[in-house]
Parts: C-alpha cells; structure tokens; sequence
C-alpha cells in the first residue's frame, strides 16, 4: 500500500493539486507517512498522531504533535494540505476526523481509506478481511493500534464515494468541494499467512489473478481507495443561490425571487 500511497501523491503532483513546498500536516501519522513524502521531497512537513510513546524527533526533520484527529488543536485553514493515511478508521467517528481535517486546511484533504464494496463485504464474511481490526492490535504489544491508539480494536469504517460528498456538502453548503478517486486492489498477504487451512490459502492465491482482472475492469470494486478534495473557491465554486458581499456568502434574493411564489413565507421542506 506504500506505493499506492506513493504514486497517488506523485500523480497530485505532476497534477499540481500539490506542491513541494505547501504546508502540510499527517494526521495519524508513523514512520510510513515520514518515509513517502520525504523521498518525494515535501519540506514543510508536521506529522501528528495520539501515540504518548513519542519523544518528538521520530520523524526527523519533520516535527511531531500530538494531535487527535477528531479534535485538531490548530486554527482553520493553518495548513494548505493536510493528509491521513489509513488512520481515519481508527476514530471513533472517522466523519468527524474528516471534517476536522477538512477545516484545518486551506487548499484541500489527501485521504486513503479501506472502500466498501461486495466483494469487500463477502470478503470480511468469509473472514479474509477484518470487521474489527485485531491484527494492528497485536502488532503493537496488545496495547495500541485500536481505536484512538488504544488497545480496543478500531471497527474498520469503509467508505463510498456518495458518502464523502454528503459529509462535506453537510457541512459546507455554501459550495461544492471538487473530487477525485484513486483505486487499488489490496491482497491482504497478513491475514493469509495467519490462515492455518493450506487449502482456503491456495485456493484463494489461485483466484487472484481473476480478481485483479475484475478490479481492473470495475475499479471501484477495489478494496482501498483515495480521494482528493479540493476546497471550494470563492466565486468560482459558489452555489448559484448565493453571492459573496464583503467577502462571505448570502442568500441571492433575485434567485429565489425568480424561482419560488412563496418569497416571503415560511416554507417546508
């Protein structure tokens, strides 16, 4: 997953969505996060997470700061990118994270998440992928990895597309964010490897090359995805309903005017 991780903050940049100098801040940062966007060359760099076991210089020459991602103690818009890797569905409310992610910056979110789909569903029923993620758990003493970075193993939240455009047009109505999806088929070798039935491992090894043709063809079959967002930008972005005076958002009275008999009552929805 690194290098889908990779290659989709390459294509970002080539694309221009992201540059090498903006300010960013990792949510639910580790040492992959570090590793990535140092070799991609990103200088300003604050990789945040909730692990106490941090002394500060892990991800040297990035600083560190202890940060919960449900409740980001940095002003709105403090950073022109703000990033999070896999770290989402360790919150308790991953659309809350996002959202805070999503007021902190300024330019836009960078987000990879496991995706629901049914094959994703029939997977996890089959017990080839994880409803509740354990394994983080155990990779980590039995005492973090969880839900917050604790020892209670996280609900593995998996995301569509429809949702992220309902969670951020909630949140601001004022216009619509700008979206883009990237899609890639994870294998989970772990939890093949911890399977103790030879058979159910060689059969479903055998049937890989039939799923990544299918994905291939269907991407949004894929079990993990990423998405871009861009912050809407005043005027361009702006619902046709509002207008910009003093440099805020209201309601345009000749728009409703010309489109509701109504004007001037209450009306409900």
């Amino acid at each position: 997953m690194d290098d889908f991780y990779r290659r989709t903050l390459q294509r970002l940049l080539e694309r221009g969505f992201l540059r090498r100098d903006q300010r960013l801040l990792v949510a639910c940062g580790g040492q992959p996060d570090r590793e990535v966007l140092h070799d991609l060359g990103f200088s300003q760099v604050t990789i945040s997470n909730l692990d106490a076991r941090m002394r500060g210089d892990e991800f040297a020459p990035y600083p560190w700061s202890f940060q919960d991602a449900e409740n980001l103690q940095f002003p709105d818009e403090s950073f022109d990118i703000v990033v999070v890797h896999n770290g989402l569905h360790h919150c308790y409310s991953p659309h809350r994270a996002l959202l805070e992610l999503y007021r902190v910056a300024r330019r836009g979110v960078v987000v990879f998440e496991p995706r629901d789909t049914f094959l994703v569903r029939l997977g996890v029923r089959l017990q080839f992928g994880q409803e509740y993620e354990v394994a983080a758990v155990a990779g980590n003493d039995l005492r973090f990895g969880g839900v917050r970075n604790t020892a209670i193993p996280n609900y593995v939240y998996r995301w569509t597309e429809r949702e992220i455009v309902k969670t951020l047009s909630t949140f601001a109505p004022v216009g619509r964010p700008r979206l883009e999806y990237f899609y890639a088929l994870r294998v989970p070798e772990e939890r093949l490897a911890a399977f103790k039935n030879r058979w159910v491992v060689g059969s479903v090894r055998a049937l890989l090359p039939v799923l990544r043709l299918f994905t291939a063809l269907f991407p949004r079959q894929c079990n993990c995805f990423a998405f871009a967002i861009e912050k809407p930008q005043w005027p361009r972005d702006l619902h046709p309903w509002l207008a910009l005076r003093d440099g805020q958002p209201v309601l345009r009275e000749d728009w409703v005017r010309a489109r509701y008999r109504e004007f001037g009552r209450t009306i409900r929805s």
